[in-house]
């Protein structure tokens, strides 16, 4: 039987599938546990890319004699420049022996890029307040 009649409680059936699934994933399809209100979807979203790269080039701020951020997650192939947005001169410096990158002294509003091809954790720091340190994660 395939009349009009029928059609309506199987559509009154499909519908609330289909509306859970609209609030149950986010902009990338995933899976969420309940309606995630918009503001908290886009705020995560933000978060998520600044600390796991996508794009193959990501920025570093250095600003308060800190690095923002101060642990950043990348993909192999991914340039990571830092920019001093500090009045004082910073660096960003591998605590690896041998040093992997140096940016040497960089003064207010200069910059320095580095691309990490191989998968590892990379610690660095200023050479000029050894107290700033960050962190990059190749994965």
């Amino acid at each position: 039987m395939n009349t009009p009649l029928f059609r309506v409680p199987l559509l009154g059936l499909l519908f609330p599938g289909l509306l859970a699934c609209l609030t149950s994933c986010n902009e990338r399809g995933e899976f969420v546990h309940g309606p995630v209100p918009m503001e908290t979807a886009r705020e995560s979203a933000d978060t998520l890319s600044a600390k796991t790269a996508e794009t193959s080039e990501v920025r570093v701020a250095i600003e308060d004699f800190k690095f923002e951020p101060e642990k950043l997650n990348v993909r192999p192939g991914t340039k990571v420049t830092w920019v001093n947005k500090d009045d004082e001169p910073h660096s960003a410096t591998s605590s690896e022996k041998p040093k992997r990158f140096d940016s040497g002294v960089l003064d207010s509003e200069k910059s320095f890029s580095f691309t990490f091809t191989e998968p590892g954790s990379f610690a660095y720091f200023c050479k000029l307040h050894p107290h700033m340190t960050g962190l990059i994660v190749v994965q």
